[in-house]
């Protein structure tokens, strides 16, 4: 079945037919997208949504591998100078044989682990890892928190039902928070200083938790540090678009595809992505 597609914000001139793909099994990638939209504002991206199998988190390992290798063959097709796998759960499983598969840049995400552990180091705080079942079952996550966690700092949450409302572009404040305020309730949040948001879906809540969470957790996810490597590797190999040298920026634009024919979930997309931007306060 061929892939729906849909060309979306407004086309200015096209600096570029190379194409920066984004890969997530549904909307989640979005929060990363919005990101690359704001550090690369010169770029053309394809965003893909595996829309015949989300949600991924709750799939076998097999499975995802099998779904991920499929949609990388779409999007290869765009014309695409380098790939983000913009999917924690995509990343563990089918990271490793994607780049031995192909040659173009493949930048994949990891729950921010690190990082959040380095934040707590001087205030003795733990650490909260919200993510996936999936990918709190995968051997990488383990050895990702062996590897930066060095006082047993680390906690883990799986929360499988938030992407489902994620994919029903769920945000009502009220049925969220009841659903966080359950989830969280056997955590004495007092003792947390930062809480990882491991999945891409999850940024869309932000918002909500902070207004949930004590005042001193700071949330923490992977889409800054995914994007900063991005453009670092584009630059490496002389692949980042230059700003032009002199006048506004030449924005390209996004073209959106899923796996499957339902044009209503593109223009899902498309509206995830203005309610995050709109959320996040990021202006493109």
């Amino acid at each position: 079945m061929a892939p729906a597609r849909y060309g979306t914000i407004v086309e200015r001139k096209k600096v570029s037919s190379l194409k920066i793909g984004f890969f997530d099994s549904g909307l989640g990638g979005i929060t990363v997208l919005s990101e690359a939209l704001r550090r690369l504002p010169n770029e053309n991206f394809v965003y893909m949504a595996d829309t015949l199998h989300v949600p991924y988190g709750t799939k076998t390992p097999q499975e995802v591998l099998g779904y991920v290798k499929a949609s990388v063959q779409t999007i290869l097709k765009e014309d695409v100078k380098a790939l983000v796998i913009a999917c924690n759960t995509a990343t563990s499983i089918a990271v490793a044989e994607l780049r031995k598969e192909y040659p173009i840049p493949i930048i994949g995400m990891e729950p921010a682990v690190k990082p959040a552990v380095e934040m707590n180091r001087s205030n003795g705080k733990r650490v909260l890892v919200l993510a996936t079942p999936l990918t709190l079952k995968q051997s990488c996550y383990a050895a990702l928190v062996s590897r930066v966690d060095d006082h047993g700092s680390v906690d883990s949450l799986p929360l499988p039902e938030l992407v489902h409302y994620c994919e029903q572009l769920n945000f009502d404040r009220a049925e969220m928070s009841e659903y966080f305020n359950r989830e969280l309730s056997s955590f004495n949040l007092d003792i947390y200083g930062t809480v990882v948001l491991g999945c891409t879906h999850y940024p869309f809540y932000k918002e909500i938790l902070r207004e949930l969470l004590p005042s001193h957790i700071q949330l923490i996810d992977g889409s800054q540090g995914t994007v900063r490597r991005l453009k670092q590797v584009l630059s490496e190999r002389n692949l980042l678009e230059p700003s032009p040298k002199s006048g506004p920026s030449q924005e390209g634009h996004i073209t959106f595809l899923c796996s499957s024919q339902d044009e209503t979930y593109v223009h899902k997309m498309e509206r995830a992505l203005e309610i995050y931007a709109e959320h996040e306060k990021i202006y493109f």
